[in-house]
């Protein structure tokens, strides 16, 4: 990248940050006025600064990433709403075995120590 281009990101950076800070100034300012205003400002200035992020280098190449992001979940085989059922009852029932497991664990080591000190717990 050209070095003309770095300070020109550089000041786009800038601007981003200070309108988002902008926003968050001006709504904690204009707390009297109507929420739907203060929300309309605070998304006009998200979307201004969100703009001017997407421009520089940075943004360019996340804005890039999150297409190639996007594509990849379109290739991905989701599983049917039977499969995630079944899936998740497995996991119910593993998670439930898995407690009783070490509530005996638990009752068994309380009973030992128990045993051993003649404290009971």
């Amino acid at each position: 990248m050209e070095q003309s281009n770095k300070g020109l990101d550089l000041v786009k950076w800038i601007v981003a940050i200070a309108l988002l800070a902008g926003a968050v100034i001006a709504n904690n300012m204009f707390d009297q006025e109507s929420v739907l205003i203060r929300a309309v400002g605070v998304v006009g200035a998200v979307v201004i600064a969100g703009f001017f992020a997407a421009t520089t280098f940075k943004g360019k190449t996340f804005l890039n990433f999150a297409k190639e992001s996007r594509t990849e979940v379109r290739k991905v085989v989701w599983p049917t709403r039977q499969e995630a059922t079944q899936t998740t009852f497995i996991i119910f029932l593993a998670t439930a075995l898995i407690a009783v497991l070490l509530y005996f664990i638990d009752m068994g080591l309380r009973a030992l120590v128990t045993f051993l000190t003649g404290v009971g717990i």
